[in-house]
Protein backbone atom coordinates (compact mmCIF):
# COMPACT_ATOMS: atom_id res chain seq x y z
CA UNK A 1 0.00 0.00 0.00
CA UNK A 2 1.22 3.40 -1.07
CA UNK A 3 2.47 6.20 1.21
CA UNK A 4 1.46 9.50 0.38
CA UNK A 5 4.26 11.90 0.72
CA UNK A 6 4.24 15.44 1.67
CA UNK A 7 5.79 17.96 -0.15
CA UNK A 8 7.03 21.24 1.63
CA UNK A 9 4.65 24.15 2.18
CA UNK A 10 6.85 26.73 0.49
CA UNK A 11 6.70 24.99 -2.64
CA UNK A 12 3.39 24.67 -2.73
CA UNK A 13 2.88 28.74 -2.00
CA UNK A 14 5.63 29.43 -5.25
CA UNK A 15 3.05 27.37 -7.46
CA UNK A 16 0.60 28.92 -7.20
CA UNK A 17 1.91 32.06 -8.29
CA UNK A 18 3.68 31.28 -10.75
CA UNK A 19 1.20 32.12 -14.08
CA UNK A 20 1.48 35.85 -11.84
CA UNK A 21 5.17 35.86 -12.35
CA UNK A 22 4.57 34.59 -16.19
CA UNK A 23 2.34 37.35 -16.69
CA UNK A 24 3.86 39.99 -15.29
CA UNK A 25 6.97 38.75 -17.05
CA UNK A 26 5.63 38.84 -20.73
CA UNK A 27 4.45 42.24 -19.94
CA UNK A 28 7.84 43.85 -18.92
CA UNK A 29 9.10 42.28 -21.92
CA UNK A 30 6.14 43.71 -24.18
CA UNK A 31 6.59 47.04 -22.63
CA UNK A 32 10.41 46.76 -23.27
CA UNK A 33 10.10 46.58 -27.10
CA UNK A 34 7.32 49.07 -27.43
CA UNK A 35 10.22 51.76 -25.43
CA UNK A 36 13.16 50.21 -26.54
CA UNK A 37 12.38 48.04 -30.12
CA UNK A 38 12.37 49.22 -33.46
CA UNK A 39 8.75 49.97 -34.72
CA UNK A 40 10.18 51.46 -38.79
CA UNK A 41 8.45 49.47 -41.46
CA UNK A 42 10.87 47.92 -43.62
CA UNK A 43 10.99 46.99 -46.97
CA UNK A 44 13.70 44.64 -48.44
CA UNK A 45 15.06 45.90 -52.40
CA UNK A 46 17.27 45.28 -54.66
CA UNK A 47 20.68 46.96 -54.45
CA UNK A 48 20.89 47.02 -58.62
CA UNK A 49 17.59 48.98 -59.48
CA UNK A 50 18.65 51.89 -57.03
CA UNK A 51 20.84 54.93 -57.70
CA UNK A 52 22.92 55.90 -54.66
CA UNK A 53 24.75 59.53 -55.13
CA UNK A 54 26.73 61.47 -52.82
CA UNK A 55 26.32 64.52 -50.59
CA UNK A 56 28.57 66.87 -51.55
CA UNK A 57 30.15 70.50 -51.04
CA UNK A 58 30.48 71.96 -54.17
CA UNK A 59 29.79 75.10 -56.42
CA UNK A 60 26.18 75.80 -57.16
CA UNK A 61 25.36 77.41 -60.50
CA UNK A 62 22.29 78.85 -60.05
CA UNK A 63 21.22 78.51 -63.78
CA UNK A 64 18.13 76.81 -65.45
CA UNK A 65 18.21 75.06 -69.22
CA UNK A 66 15.83 76.56 -71.54
CA UNK A 67 14.99 75.33 -75.25
CA UNK A 68 13.89 78.47 -77.63
CA UNK A 69 13.68 79.17 -81.00
CA UNK A 70 15.50 81.07 -83.62
CA UNK A 71 13.39 84.05 -84.82
CA UNK A 72 13.81 87.47 -86.85
CA UNK A 73 14.90 90.48 -84.68
CA UNK A 74 11.82 91.94 -85.94
CA UNK A 75 8.65 91.04 -87.66
CA UNK A 76 6.74 93.62 -89.35
CA UNK A 77 2.60 92.84 -90.44
CA UNK A 78 1.73 94.12 -93.70
CA UNK A 79 -1.63 95.95 -93.99
CA UNK A 80 -3.12 97.87 -96.50
CA UNK A 81 -4.15 101.45 -95.30
CA UNK A 82 -6.92 101.29 -98.15
CA UNK A 83 -9.10 98.20 -98.98
CA UNK A 84 -9.84 97.16 -103.13
CA UNK A 85 -9.52 94.36 -105.07
CA UNK A 86 -6.02 92.29 -105.72
CA UNK A 87 -5.14 93.02 -109.41
CA UNK A 88 -1.32 91.96 -108.98
CA UNK A 89 1.15 90.25 -106.70
CA UNK A 90 4.33 91.89 -107.48
CA UNK A 91 6.55 89.75 -104.89
CA UNK A 92 6.58 85.98 -104.08
CA UNK A 93 6.81 84.74 -100.33
CA UNK A 94 10.79 84.39 -99.73
CA UNK A 95 11.57 86.60 -101.70
CA UNK A 96 14.19 89.43 -100.85
CA UNK A 97 12.68 93.16 -100.84
CA UNK A 98 14.07 96.97 -99.80
CA UNK A 99 11.52 99.39 -98.38
CA UNK A 100 9.68 101.06 -100.81
CA UNK A 101 9.26 98.27 -103.07
CA UNK A 102 5.75 97.18 -103.98
CA UNK A 103 4.56 94.04 -103.22
CA UNK A 104 0.77 93.98 -103.85
CA UNK A 105 -1.45 96.13 -105.87
CA UNK A 106 -5.58 96.91 -105.21
CA UNK A 107 -8.02 99.11 -107.32
CA UNK A 108 -10.67 100.12 -105.35
CA UNK A 109 -13.43 102.12 -107.75
CA UNK A 110 -15.15 103.50 -105.06
CA UNK A 111 -12.44 105.46 -104.30
CA UNK A 112 -11.75 106.85 -107.94
CA UNK A 113 -15.55 108.41 -107.58
CA UNK A 114 -14.18 109.87 -103.95
CA UNK A 115 -11.14 111.65 -106.04
CA UNK A 116 -13.72 112.93 -108.82
CA UNK A 117 -16.41 114.32 -106.64
CA UNK A 118 -13.73 116.41 -104.46
CA UNK A 119 -12.26 117.71 -107.69
CA UNK A 120 -15.08 118.68 -108.82
CA UNK A 121 -16.28 120.36 -105.25
CA UNK A 122 -13.03 121.84 -105.39
CA UNK A 123 -13.98 123.55 -109.15
CA UNK A 124 -16.91 124.90 -107.86
CA UNK A 125 -15.51 126.35 -104.67
CA UNK A 126 -13.16 128.35 -106.70
CA UNK A 127 -15.59 129.63 -109.25
CA UNK A 128 -17.67 130.68 -106.50
CA UNK A 129 -14.48 132.82 -104.73
CA UNK A 130 -14.03 134.15 -108.29
CA UNK A 131 -17.10 135.26 -108.79
CA UNK A 132 -17.32 136.59 -105.20
CA UNK A 133 -14.06 138.41 -105.69
CA UNK A 134 -15.61 140.13 -109.04
CA UNK A 135 -19.05 141.57 -107.15
CA UNK A 136 -16.74 142.52 -103.81
CA UNK A 137 -14.86 144.61 -106.72
CA UNK A 138 -17.57 146.05 -108.14
CA UNK A 139 -19.23 146.53 -104.51
CA UNK A 140 -16.01 148.52 -103.88
CA UNK A 141 -15.80 150.77 -106.80
CA UNK A 142 -19.82 151.67 -106.83
CA UNK A 143 -19.21 152.49 -102.77
CA UNK A 144 -15.81 154.98 -104.01
CA UNK A 145 -18.76 156.93 -107.07
CA UNK A 146 -21.14 157.08 -104.31
CA UNK A 147 -18.55 158.68 -101.96
CA UNK A 148 -16.85 160.78 -104.40
CA UNK A 149 -20.13 161.87 -105.43
CA UNK A 150 -20.44 162.87 -101.39
CA UNK A 151 -18.29 164.78 -101.09
CA UNK A 152 -18.44 166.63 -104.33
CA UNK A 153 -22.15 167.49 -103.20
CA UNK A 154 -20.46 168.71 -100.00
CA UNK A 155 -18.49 171.05 -101.20
CA UNK A 156 -20.75 172.57 -103.44
CA UNK A 157 -23.37 172.33 -100.03
CA UNK A 158 -20.43 174.37 -98.57
CA UNK A 159 -19.90 177.28 -101.57
CA UNK A 160 -23.76 177.69 -101.33
CA UNK A 161 -23.57 177.69 -97.26
CA UNK A 162 -20.94 180.51 -97.39
CA UNK A 163 -22.70 182.76 -100.28
CA UNK A 164 -25.59 182.88 -98.38
CA UNK A 165 -24.02 183.61 -95.17
CA UNK A 166 -22.45 186.89 -96.73
CA UNK A 167 -25.66 187.61 -98.14
CA UNK A 168 -27.57 187.41 -95.04
CA UNK A 169 -24.60 189.64 -93.74
CA UNK A 170 -25.73 192.75 -95.79
CA UNK A 171 -29.40 191.74 -95.66
CA UNK A 172 -29.73 190.73 -99.57
CA UNK A 173 -31.35 187.20 -98.38
CA UNK A 174 -33.75 186.09 -96.13
CA UNK A 175 -32.91 184.70 -93.04
CA UNK A 176 -34.92 181.39 -94.34
CA UNK A 177 -32.79 181.03 -97.18
CA UNK A 178 -29.64 181.53 -94.94
CA UNK A 179 -30.47 178.67 -92.63
CA UNK A 180 -31.77 176.30 -95.48
CA UNK A 181 -28.34 176.44 -97.07
CA UNK A 182 -26.54 175.70 -93.77
CA UNK A 183 -28.89 172.39 -92.84
CA UNK A 184 -27.97 171.57 -96.75
CA UNK A 185 -24.72 171.77 -95.68
CA UNK A 186 -24.82 169.85 -92.54
CA UNK A 187 -26.96 167.33 -94.29
CA UNK A 188 -23.99 166.92 -96.57
CA UNK A 189 -21.61 166.46 -94.04
CA UNK A 190 -23.58 163.67 -92.19
CA UNK A 191 -24.16 161.75 -95.10
CA UNK A 192 -20.33 161.97 -96.23
CA UNK A 193 -19.47 160.52 -92.65
CA UNK A 194 -22.32 157.93 -92.75
CA UNK A 195 -21.22 156.75 -96.06
CA UNK A 196 -17.39 156.77 -94.20
CA UNK A 197 -18.28 154.79 -91.64
CA UNK A 198 -20.08 152.24 -93.80
CA UNK A 199 -17.43 151.91 -96.14
CA UNK A 200 -15.27 150.80 -93.63
CA UNK A 201 -17.69 148.04 -92.07
CA UNK A 202 -18.25 146.63 -95.54
CA UNK A 203 -14.35 146.98 -95.89
CA UNK A 204 -13.97 144.49 -92.52
CA UNK A 205 -16.76 142.57 -93.50
CA UNK A 206 -15.50 141.66 -96.88
CA UNK A 207 -12.02 141.04 -95.80
CA UNK A 208 -13.30 138.40 -93.10
CA UNK A 209 -15.11 136.26 -95.69
CA UNK A 210 -12.51 136.52 -98.07
CA UNK A 211 -10.44 135.00 -95.59
CA UNK A 212 -12.97 132.45 -94.39
CA UNK A 213 -13.37 131.80 -98.28
CA UNK A 214 -9.45 131.20 -98.61
CA UNK A 215 -9.53 129.11 -95.69
CA UNK A 216 -12.05 126.85 -96.95
CA UNK A 217 -10.56 126.80 -100.27
CA UNK A 218 -7.22 125.92 -99.26
CA UNK A 219 -8.60 123.08 -97.10
CA UNK A 220 -10.59 121.88 -100.04
CA UNK A 221 -7.39 121.56 -102.17
CA UNK A 222 -5.77 119.65 -99.02
CA UNK A 223 -8.39 117.28 -99.31
CA UNK A 224 -8.04 116.77 -102.76
CA UNK A 225 -4.32 115.84 -102.37
CA UNK A 226 -5.06 113.93 -99.67
CA UNK A 227 -7.67 112.01 -101.69
CA UNK A 228 -5.32 111.34 -104.25
CA UNK A 229 -2.67 110.39 -102.23
CA UNK A 230 -5.17 107.36 -100.72
CA UNK A 231 -5.08 106.36 -104.33
CA UNK A 232 -1.18 106.06 -104.27
CA UNK A 233 -1.71 104.06 -100.83
CA UNK A 234 -3.37 101.00 -103.26
CA UNK A 235 -0.08 100.12 -104.06
CA UNK A 236 1.32 98.20 -100.60
CA UNK A 237 4.56 98.58 -100.56
CA UNK A 238 7.70 96.99 -97.92
CA UNK A 239 7.89 99.48 -94.88
CA UNK A 240 11.64 97.60 -94.41
CA UNK A 241 14.56 95.75 -95.83
CA UNK A 242 13.74 91.96 -95.01
CA UNK A 243 12.66 88.98 -96.16
CA UNK A 244 8.60 88.82 -97.85
CA UNK A 245 7.87 85.54 -94.76
CA UNK A 246 4.26 85.48 -95.78
CA UNK A 247 1.83 86.51 -98.36
CA UNK A 248 -1.86 85.80 -98.10
CA UNK A 249 -3.42 87.28 -100.95
CA UNK A 250 -5.10 85.81 -104.11
CA UNK A 251 -5.80 87.59 -107.37
CA UNK A 252 -9.57 89.32 -107.51
CA UNK A 253 -9.17 88.94 -103.39
CA UNK A 254 -11.33 91.83 -101.67
CA UNK A 255 -9.21 92.94 -98.94
CA UNK A 256 -10.00 95.44 -96.27
CA UNK A 257 -8.13 98.32 -94.90
CA UNK A 258 -6.00 96.94 -92.12
CA UNK A 259 -6.11 93.44 -93.01
CA UNK A 260 -3.11 91.32 -92.64
CA UNK A 261 -1.96 90.69 -95.45
CA UNK A 262 1.72 89.27 -94.69
CA UNK A 263 4.82 89.96 -92.83
CA UNK A 264 8.09 91.18 -93.63
CA UNK A 265 11.13 89.23 -91.80
CA UNK A 266 14.14 91.43 -90.72
CA UNK A 267 16.99 89.24 -91.00
CA UNK A 268 19.51 91.83 -89.45
CA UNK A 269 20.01 89.89 -86.88
CA UNK A 270 17.88 87.12 -84.75
CA UNK A 271 16.33 86.37 -81.30
CA UNK A 272 15.73 83.66 -79.09
CA UNK A 273 11.98 82.90 -78.17
CA UNK A 274 11.69 80.95 -75.05
CA UNK A 275 9.38 79.71 -72.20
CA UNK A 276 10.58 79.57 -68.88
CA UNK A 277 8.70 77.81 -66.11
CA UNK A 278 6.10 80.12 -64.09
CA UNK A 279 7.98 78.70 -60.97
CA UNK A 280 11.04 81.37 -62.40
CA UNK A 281 8.92 84.23 -63.05
CA UNK A 282 9.81 86.62 -60.42
CA UNK A 283 13.59 86.07 -60.55
CA UNK A 284 13.66 86.64 -64.72
CA UNK A 285 14.28 90.02 -65.66
CA UNK A 286 15.61 92.11 -68.49
CA UNK A 287 19.46 92.05 -68.42
CA UNK A 288 20.11 88.59 -67.29
CA UNK A 289 22.68 86.76 -69.06
CA UNK A 290 22.52 83.51 -71.08
CA UNK A 291 24.85 80.97 -72.80
CA UNK A 292 24.16 78.99 -76.14
CA UNK A 293 26.70 76.50 -77.15
CA UNK A 294 26.84 75.86 -81.00
CA UNK A 295 29.42 73.21 -82.50
CA UNK A 296 31.45 73.67 -79.45
CA UNK A 297 31.58 77.67 -79.39
CA UNK A 298 30.22 79.12 -76.47
CA UNK A 299 27.97 82.50 -77.49
CA UNK A 300 26.70 85.43 -74.72
CA UNK A 301 23.04 86.29 -75.13
CA UNK A 302 20.95 89.20 -72.58
CA UNK A 303 17.25 88.68 -71.86
CA UNK A 304 15.48 91.22 -73.96
CA UNK A 305 11.96 91.38 -73.06
CA UNK A 306 10.29 89.25 -70.29
CA UNK A 307 6.31 88.80 -71.14
CA UNK A 308 4.02 88.87 -68.14
CA UNK A 309 1.67 87.07 -69.66
CA UNK A 310 1.43 83.02 -68.46
CA UNK A 311 -0.12 80.29 -69.79
CA UNK A 312 0.03 76.69 -69.39
CA UNK A 313 2.35 77.64 -66.58
CA UNK A 314 5.39 78.90 -69.12
CA UNK A 315 5.46 82.52 -70.16
CA UNK A 316 7.40 83.66 -72.87
CA UNK A 317 11.13 85.22 -72.70
CA UNK A 318 12.91 87.39 -75.72
CA UNK A 319 16.89 86.85 -75.93
CA UNK A 320 19.30 88.82 -78.22
CA UNK A 321 23.12 87.97 -78.96
CA UNK A 322 25.50 90.14 -77.33
CA UNK A 323 27.97 90.25 -80.00
CA UNK A 324 28.60 87.39 -82.03
CA UNK A 325 25.86 85.06 -82.79
CA UNK A 326 26.54 81.35 -85.06
CA UNK A 327 27.40 81.95 -88.84
CA UNK A 328 24.77 79.33 -89.82
CA UNK A 329 22.05 80.44 -87.80
CA UNK A 330 18.59 80.09 -89.71
CA UNK A 331 14.79 80.89 -88.78
CA UNK A 332 13.07 78.19 -86.67
CA UNK A 333 16.14 76.13 -85.54
CA UNK A 334 15.60 75.38 -82.15
CA UNK A 335 18.43 76.19 -79.38
CA UNK A 336 19.13 75.28 -75.36
CA UNK A 337 20.29 78.37 -73.70
CA UNK A 338 21.44 78.14 -70.12
CA UNK A 339 19.48 81.27 -68.14
CA UNK A 340 21.86 82.39 -65.29
CA UNK A 341 19.61 83.43 -62.59
CA UNK A 342 22.64 84.39 -60.29
CA UNK A 343 26.03 84.27 -59.11
CA UNK A 344 27.96 80.71 -58.06
CA UNK A 345 27.90 79.93 -54.21
CA UNK A 346 29.18 76.56 -52.07
CA UNK A 347 26.17 74.65 -51.03
CA UNK A 348 25.38 71.19 -50.44
CA UNK A 349 24.52 69.85 -53.47
CA UNK A 350 22.66 66.24 -54.36
CA UNK A 351 22.06 65.66 -58.19
CA UNK A 352 18.79 65.47 -59.44
CA UNK A 353 16.86 62.96 -59.63
CA UNK A 354 13.09 60.84 -60.29
CA UNK A 355 12.99 60.69 -56.19
CA UNK A 356 11.60 64.31 -56.42
CA UNK A 357 8.70 63.65 -58.15
CA UNK A 358 7.10 61.63 -55.46
CA UNK A 359 8.58 63.52 -52.52
CA UNK A 360 8.73 67.08 -53.76
CA UNK A 361 11.95 67.66 -52.21
CA UNK A 362 10.66 67.01 -48.85
CA UNK A 363 12.29 63.56 -47.45
CA UNK A 364 14.44 61.19 -49.30
CA UNK A 365 16.18 57.84 -47.71
CA UNK A 366 19.73 58.36 -46.49
CA UNK A 367 22.14 55.21 -46.58
CA UNK A 368 23.80 53.92 -43.34
CA UNK A 369 27.21 53.79 -43.10
CA UNK A 370 27.51 50.08 -44.13
CA UNK A 371 25.31 50.57 -47.20
CA UNK A 372 22.65 47.96 -46.03
CA UNK A 373 19.92 50.21 -44.45
CA UNK A 374 18.44 53.69 -45.96
CA UNK A 375 16.24 55.37 -43.82
CA UNK A 376 13.75 57.78 -44.23
CA UNK A 377 14.60 61.79 -43.32
CA UNK A 378 13.35 64.83 -43.84
CA UNK A 379 15.03 67.46 -45.79
CA UNK A 380 14.31 71.09 -47.17
CA UNK A 381 15.64 71.67 -50.87
CA UNK A 382 16.47 75.21 -52.04
CA UNK A 383 17.02 76.37 -55.53
CA UNK A 384 17.81 73.55 -58.25
CA UNK A 385 19.56 73.78 -61.71
CA UNK A 386 19.51 70.82 -63.99
CA UNK A 387 22.24 68.72 -62.35
CA UNK A 388 21.75 69.40 -58.97
CA UNK A 389 19.45 70.38 -55.92
CA UNK A 390 20.53 72.85 -53.15
CA UNK A 391 19.51 71.09 -49.48
CA UNK A 392 19.64 73.25 -46.94
CA UNK A 393 19.16 71.53 -44.16
CA UNK A 394 18.58 67.47 -43.31
CA UNK A 395 21.74 66.49 -45.05
CA UNK A 396 25.46 66.30 -44.43
CA UNK A 397 28.53 66.62 -46.74
CA UNK A 398 29.96 63.12 -47.38
CA UNK A 399 26.30 61.34 -46.66
CA UNK A 400 24.97 59.15 -49.15
CA UNK A 401 21.18 59.13 -50.76
CA UNK A 402 19.13 56.78 -53.22
CA UNK A 403 18.40 59.54 -55.94
CA UNK A 404 16.01 56.79 -57.92
CA UNK A 405 12.71 56.63 -58.07
CA UNK A 406 10.42 55.78 -55.25
CA UNK A 407 7.45 54.82 -56.59
CA UNK A 408 7.83 51.18 -55.75
CA UNK A 409 8.71 51.75 -51.76
CA UNK A 410 5.10 52.60 -50.42
CA UNK A 411 4.84 54.38 -47.03
CA UNK A 412 7.99 52.34 -45.44
CA UNK A 413 10.53 53.94 -43.53
CA UNK A 414 13.53 52.18 -43.40
CA UNK A 415 15.16 49.69 -46.52
CA UNK A 416 16.75 47.05 -46.04
CA UNK A 417 18.86 46.78 -49.45
CA UNK A 418 20.38 43.04 -50.69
Amino acid sequence: MDKLIEQPRGISRMKKYWPWAAAAGLLLIALGWIIFGNHDSTLRVAADGLTVSEVQQAEFKDYVRLSGQVVPIQVVQLSPEEGGIVTERVAEEGAMVRRGDVIVRLRNSNLDLQILNAEAELAEKQNLLRNTQVAMQQDRLNNQLEQAQLAMDTERKLRSYRQQERLYAEKLVSRETFLQAEEDYRLAQRKQGLISQRLLQDSIYRSVQMDQMEDNLSNMRTNVVLVRERKNKLEVCAPIDGELGLLDVELGQSIAAGQKIGQINDLSDYKIEAQVDEHYIDRVRAGLSASLNRNGKDYSLAVRKVYPEVRQGKFRTDFVFRSAKPENIRTGQTCYLNLELGQPEQAVLIPRGTFFQTTGGAWIFVLSRDGRIAYRRKIKIGRQNPQFYEVTEGLEPGERVITSGYEGFGDNERLEIK
